[in-house]
């Protein structure tokens, strides 16, 4: 026989099934909008026209602090001339994906017939949707390490060219082809623009924007000011920059390093509740003998 909570966890599982595959057949038409997705980085691309069909339903308007903040982020990823899709992307994959396991949580009770499976599935399902919500976040925090680890070599590299006597323009250039890091591929994009009829100042100033980082954006300020005041002044202004940024590296490194240590005493005190217990319980198992 089944009991009230069968019957009111099978409606409730049904009605989600039902809607998943209304939002399936009304969503299908836009299917060929994450085709150009990579399918690593957007698992399950071939069914966010679910979640994109929600989303349109709703008539939702993108136009919330949190978007806002989530499409300047998308800007420095992918360029702001895709950050509408990309924003739209993120919605699609969220509410699909978390759709998709709330559903299954419910037809899983109904396969194992307990209700711990059902939550633990509607865990997953919240976990998905704030997952997927902040990983823009997440890419931007992984970009910024990965281009401060080079912008030292890099401000060294410019320090030692342009004090050489080759021109700021030449310089970059030069710098910008000797990596394939994140900082060196946005020093790359300078010199596209610059060979596309931008200035020098203007390109260096979107490099600037575009790493988003405080520690960069100084930089590329100085450089500007450098090469309006004369190719002489921009090399006094690249040393007394490259010693500072080594000097920020030196730091960077040693809180990675306290944050390292931090993270290795989580298993330390595991294995020693685990080493406790192991001497503990059979003295105790003694004694009661």
């Amino acid at each position: 026989m089944f009991s009230i909570l069968d019957y009111v966890l099978f409606a409730i599982g049904a009605v989600l099934l039902v809607i998943w595959i209304l939002l399936f057949l009304i969503g299908k038409k836009d299917a060929g909008l994450f085709d150009v997705l990579e399918e690593k980085e957007y698992p399950l691309k071939e069914i966010y026209f679910v979640g994109y069909a929600a989303v349109n339903l709703l008539h939702y308007q993108y136009k919330s602090k949190n978007d806002r903040k989530l499409r300047k982020e998308i800007s420095v990823l992918y360029g702001e001339k895709y950050a509408d899709y990309y924003l739209r992307v993120i919605y699609a994959q969220k509410i699909t994906m978390a759709f998709t396991l709330a559903v299954l949580a419910f037809a899983l009770y109904g396969i194992a017939d307990t209700v711990a499976m059902t939550f633990v599935f509607l865990l997953f399902a919240g976990t998905a949707y704030y997952y997927y919500g902040t990983a823009t976040s997440q890419k931007i925090l992984a970009r910024s390490e990965e281009m401060m680890r080079d912008f030292s070599n890099v401000v060294s590299k410019l320090a030692l060219l342009t004090n050489a006597g080759m021109i700021m323009k030449e310089a970059w250039e030069k710098v910008a082809y000797t990596g394939e890091s994140t900082i060196y591929l946005e020093m790359q994009k300078v010199v596209e623009e610059m060979n596309n009829g931008i200035s020098e100042t203007e390109a260096i100033f979107r490099f600037g924007n575009r790493c988003i980082l405080p520690e960069i954006k100084k930089f590329a300020s100085t450089i500007i000011q450098g090469i309006e005041k004369g190719n002489s002044e921009l090399t006094v202004m690249l040393r007394a920059q490259s010693s500072e940024v080594w000097n920020l590296k030196k730091q960077n490194v040693r809180r990675q390093g306290e944050k390292a240590a931090s993270k290795l005493m989580i298993p330390l005190m595991m294995m020693f509740v685990g080493i406790l217990i192991m001497v503990i319980v059979p003295i105790f198992t003694n004694l009661g003998v």
